[in-house]
C-alpha cells in the first residue's frame, strides 16, 4: 500500500513538472509582439533666421547666393511619351525683377544683387523669395538645339555676346505668395507666382504650388582656410507650358523644374 501511494506521487509530480515544461515552451519563450508600427511623421525644426543683407564679402552675418553651386534644372517627356529631355538655365538670379529693371546688362556678371529672400524656419509667414531664369540660357547640352530650335520654340531671342538679357521677351519670374509648413514632413508647401511671355503676346502670370526643401545650416572648413558657414534651399514645382502658347510636340505639356540654391557667409 505504501508503494502504491509512493508511485501515485511520483506520477503527480511528474505530471505537474511536464506541464509547466510545456507551458514556458509555448508561452515564456516566445518573443514579444512588436507593437504597431506608426504613421506619424517625425517632424523636428529649428529656429535658423537666414537674410542676404546687404551682401558684403567678410561680413558673416550677412548670407551670399553662391551662385557658381547652384542650378536651375527643367526636365520633361521627348514627344510626350518617350525618355526625358533635360536641361539647366545657365543665367538666374534671386532678385525682384520689376517693369524698370527689365532690361539688357552689358556685363558677364550678376546683373542684379541676389538679395530677394529670406528664410525663417520656425516660422514660414517669414519667408519669401523672388527668381528669374533667362530663357534663352537654356543649356541642354546640344549647341545645335540651344542655339536653333530653342530659341523659336519658346518664343526668345539668341544670347548676345557679353549681355545679360533680362527683358520681356527672355525672362521668366518666380515670386512665392504664401509658404506654410508641410504637416507630413520638414518641408514646407509654396504658393508662387510664375510670369513668362513664352510666344504669347504678353506676360501670363500663373499660381503654381511646389515643395520648398532646408538643407540646414553647418560650418565647414577646408585646409588652413577660415571656417564659414553654408545652407541650401531646395524648390520644386511644376507648370504646364501649353499655358505660355509652347507648342512643340517635342516637349510634354508638363514641365518640372527644380531649383538648387546654396548660400555661405563668407
Amino acid at each position: 500500500m505504501k508503494l502504491l501511494k509512493n508511485h501515485s506521487l511520483l506520477l503527480v509530480l511528474i505530471l505537474f513538472s511536464g506541464y509547466g515544461y510545456i507551458a514556458s515552451c509555448t508561452h515564456e519563450s516566445l518573443s514579444p509582439l512588436p507593437s504597431a508600427a506608426s504613421n506619424t511623421p517625425v517632424i523636428t525644426r529649428g529656429n535658423a533666421v537666414l537674410v542676404p543683407g546687404s551682401m558684403i564679402v567678410g561680413d558673416s552675418t550677412q548670407w551670399k547666393l553662391d551662385k557658381a553651386h547652384c542650378n536651375v534644372m527643367w526636365s520633361t517627356n521627348y514627344v510626350g511619351a518617350a525618355g526625358l529631355l533635360t536641361g539647366r538655365f545657365n543665367q538666374f538670379g534671386m532678385h525682384d525683377v520689376t517693369d524698370a529693371k527689365m532690361l539688357n546688362y552689358v556685363t558677364a556678371a550678376q546683373p542684379l544683387l541676389d538679395t530677394s529672400w529670406a528664410f525663417n524656419e520656425s516660422d514660414p509667414t517669414k519667408t519669401y523669395f523672388s527668381g528669374y531664369v533667362q530663357i534663352n540660357q537654356s543649356n541642354t547640352g546640344e549647341p545645335g538645339r540651344d542655339g536653333g530650335c530653342n530659341i523659336t520654340t519658346l518664343g526668345t531671342v539668341p544670347i548676345v555676346a557679353g549681355t545679360q538679357n533680362l527683358t520681356v521677351t527672355n525672362i521668366a519670374k518666380i515670386r512665392t505668395t504664401d509658404v506654410k509648413f508641410d504637416p507630413l514632413s520638414n518641408d514646407y508647401i509654396v504658393t508662387i507666382n510664375l510670369s513668362w511671355k513664352g510666344t504669347l503676346a504678353a506676360p501670363l502670370t500663373k499660381s503654381i504650388v511646389g515643395r520648398l526643401k532646408y538643407i540646414p545650416k553647418t560650418k565647414v572648413q577646408f585646409g588652413t582656410s577660415a571656417a564659414y558657414s553654408v545652407f541650401g534651399l531646395q524648390l520644386k514645382f511644376q507648370l504646364n507650358c501649353r499655358d505660355f502658347g509652347i507648342t512643340s510636340t517635342n516637349v510634354s505639356d508638363k514641365i518640372d523644374i527644380e531649383c538648387n540654391m546654396n548660400f555661405n557667409n563668407k
